[in-house]
């Protein structure tokens, strides 16, 4: 009788076991994938259009999905040390730290217009006297997150190379915040994301975001001058996540975008046009940059 009831026991023990382990298995509805992004425009527009990425996801691999939007590109990296991130759209500067820190791998990057690349601009008030990037020396500059790379360290390299050494550094944390102030004078310039006019000669750099806010602010604001060109933006998996699931997430979120919703909801949320597969081997030009600095991304966060 005894062995009787240790081995019903030890039966439902097993099947407790198994049941906590389909629980916990990731992609289920207990523990779905994980997928972060960044506040680089309002988090509501990002909320909205994520609903999108949720439904297309769900619809097209076997796996749950819970959508996160993060105070900051530096809280995504932590999430993948925490496996609290499996998928993200981060930005390059927050990709090399997760790699850095966590072995986050880069599978695949952002195309806007057809380009892998993109670059930083200066604005500056259309009736401002700064003529050239000379011209900012001493003066005061409205950049985004400190580990953005568009809003501040591509701008910063750029400075740098140009013996440019402004007076004071504001850090307005979104990109829409530095076009306001610019818009506003409350700075005499400013750094932000800069992509090429579409087609039809509509603005697609960083004044389109405050549109909606200021018609007026492509007549009132202008572009100084361009930095470099550097690798777009990645989507960045977890190093231990099952390889199996990344390439079914990958192909969907291919599928997606070719969708009349799924390029709404990519351009929206970051003025994305395409995507293709990457490797880390094609950040290496963005590590060089920052050696020039002279930090590594570790290091530039322990600033």
């Amino acid at each position: 009788m005894i062995v009787k009831q240790i081995f019903m026991a030890t039966i439902v023990l097993f099947g407790m076991l198994a049941c906590t382990r389909n629980i916990s298995e990731l992609g289920s509805k207990d523990n779905p994938i994980k997928l972060h992004f960044l506040p680089s425009i309002e988090a509501k527009v990002i909320e909205d259009n994520s609903k999108a990425f949720k439904v297309f996801l769900e619809a097209n691999t076997p796996y749950k999905y819970e959508i996160v939007v993060l105070p900051s590109y530096v809280s995504v990296v932590e999430s993948f040390g925490t496996k609290k991130a499996d998928v993200a759209a981060l930005n390059s500067f927050g990709y090399l730290l997760a790699h850095e820190r966590y072995g986050a791998e880069a599978r695949m990057i952002v195309l806007r217009h057809g380009s892998a690349t993109y670059q930083s601009q200066f604005i500056v008030p259309n009736d401002s006297k700064i003529k050239s990037l000379k011209d900012l020396d001493g003066k005061t500059i409205a950049f985004a997150d400190p580990s953005s790379m568009s809003g501040y360290l591509l701008p910063l390299k750029t400075l740098r190379d140009h013996k440019v050494n402004p007076k004071e550094s504001i850090f307005a944390m979104k990109h829409d915040a530095v076009v306001t102030k610019v818009y506003l004078g409350e700075v005499d310039a400013g750094a932000t994301f800069y992509t090429p006019p579409a087609a039809n000669g509509a603005v697609e750099d960083a004044r389109r975001l405050v549109l909606t806010q200021y018609p007026d602010v492509v007549k009132k604001v202008k572009i100084l001058d361009l930095s470099e060109p550097i690798p777009n933006d990645p989507i960045v998996f977890r190093k231990d996540m099952p390889e199996e699931m990344k390439l079914k997430v990958i192909d969907a979120l291919m599928k997606f975008i070719k969708t009349e919703d799924g390029l709404k909801a990519f351009k929206e949320t970051y003025g994305v046009t395409d995507l293709k597969l990457t490797t880390d081997a094609e950040f290496e030009p963005i590590r060089k940059m920052l050696a020039e600095i002279g930090k590594s991304a570790q290091e530039m966060m322990s600033k």
